[in-house]
């Protein structure tokens, strides 16, 4: 075993040098139904290897190094984006933060900000490649103006323009219950909600999950097209900003919402109707396929309620399974772990049958399972799904590492499937650096 007998200071050892800002696991993939329609320590622990790993670029600079260069070239600009964006990110669900102190909309637009960073600095560098073959096409202007992460523009607005539209939304909720002329009743406050938010807003469910555009915070407010669990951040970032605490639990395949109440009684007495439990779920409370129409007033008090941390999870869970289904769809059918149910065949070389994949978007479902690792370190399944997709982007060192790590804190037997595959994989690094050092060191005989 490589890492089977393990003592407890040795995992210590290796859970300090694995980066905390890493990973992707067994996803539970819920959706959520709402409306009218369906610690910084990470940070301070990332080394050189994981860095390396996130772009294949060079070190990137620090968020204070960005705060103060107004006036870089875009390329150098987008790269500083990514390493800031990230930090804040991770500043924000910080371990050392009270998780009612974290913001949804600000994490999930860092995320926001770090994928379009990404996808900007691969737009920039095919730009500059076209140019360097054709003299003749012009370059984009550099990024004069965007001083720090929170002034990179998307979708039209930076992620202060995105704050503020939802306080934009919050206050059109109050407008709408000026006319109403009623004071603190919950049920008036949700139904000018889901009025302002589904009839004036036009915002939507998307019913499956294939368009990046319903996966972001920022698009989803400006396109009106959501996923079931960023409609939920929606409803509850809006009704914070109204005093009004939304809360919210996985119940089965959905993720239903509802005001904090000490008395949930009130939340299923039937009005023009509808519960309030309808008015803020939707239909699914009526749909007998759902689970959800199986919640009552003495089950709903025995819900876990998902915390800030969990919802963020959520979110980062759809990127990952988003991105890696496009990354794999010329491969149909394939899992993370496909290539360990065939490791035991010996007459196969490991990386044989490697499939190809679309390398932008395994990357950016990278980037998300390092997110998402970052909330959940501990997490063996999430680690084993990070360290296999860094063996599909071949960086078999890294996968080595993160691997090893999982089988420490595996049940013993995910760690005796692993234990073969990791052999092999650490093979193929050997094998790949001596390639390496005989191409750059190679003696010619005269």
């Amino acid at each position: 075993m490589l890492c089977g007998s393990l003592s407890n200071q040795q995992m210590t050892k290796m859970m300090t040098a694995s980066s905390l800002a890493l990973p992707c696991s067994r996803y539970d993939f819920g959706g959520c139904w709402i409306g009218c329609g369906k610690g910084k320590s990470a940070a301070s622990t990332r080394n050189a290897a994981v860095k390396k790993m996130r772009l294949s670029i060079s070190p990137l600079a620090s968020s204070a190094a960005l705060d103060h260069s107004p006036n870089l070239p875009r390329p150098d600009f987008y790269k500083e984006v990514l390493e800031s964006a990230r930090d804040k990110f991770t500043m924000e669900i910080s371990f050392q933060s009270k998780d009612k102190d974290i913001s949804l909309a600000k994490a999930l637009l860092y995320v926001a900000v770090e994928d379009e960073a990404y996808l900007a600095l691969n737009r920039e560098m095919d730009a500059r490649s076209i140019h360097n073959e054709r003299k003749d096409t012009s370059l984009p202007p550099d990024a004069q103006g965007w001083d720090s992460v929170e002034s990179m523009p998307m979708a039209g607005k930076n992620v202060n323009g995105w704050l503020a539209e939802l306080d934009t939304i919050a206050n059109e909720v109050k407008a709408e219950l000026v006319p109403r002329e009623i004071g603190c009743d919950m049920g008036e406050v949700l139904d000018a909600v889901n009025k302002v938010l589904f009839e004036y807003r036009g915002l939507k469910r998307s019913p499956v999950l294939v368009d990046s555009k319903c996966s972001y915070l920022h698009s989803a407010l400006s396109s009106g097209g959501a996923s079931a669990i960023l409609l939920s951040v929606v409803y509850i970032e809006v009704c914070q900003r109204l005093n009004l605490s939304i809360v919210g639990s996985r119940v089965g395949e959905d993720f239903l919402i509802w005001p904090r109440t000490g008395n949930p009684e009130e939340l299923f007495k039937v009005i023009s109707g509808h519960s309030l439990f309808a008015v803020v779920n939707g239909k699914c409370v009526d749909d007998p396929r759902s689970r959800a129409s199986d919640v009552n007033s003495n089950s709903l008090s025995g819900l876990d309620v998902a915390t800030n941390r969990d919802i963020i999870g959520i979110t980062l869970a759809n990127l990952i399974r988003l991105y890696w289904k496009r990354a794999s769809r010329t491969n149909h059918g394939l899992m993370l772990t496909s290539p360990l149910r065939c490791v035991h065949n010996s007459e196969e070389k490991l990386n044989e049958s490697m499939p190809l994949l679309r390398p932008q978007e395994l990357r950016l479902a990278i980037m998300a399972s390092e997110r998402l690792l970052t909330l959940q370190p501990h997490n063996w399944a999430m680690r084993r799904d990070y360290g296999m997709m860094l063996y599909y982007s071949r960086e078999y060192e890294a996968a080595v590492q993160e691997l090893s790590i999982c089988m420490a804190f595996a049940p013993e037997e995910e760690a005796e499937v692993l234990e073969p595959f990791v052999e092999k994989l650490h093979l193929m690094r050997l094998e790949t650096s001596w390639n390496t050092l005989g191409q750059k060191g190679r003696l010619t005989v005269p």
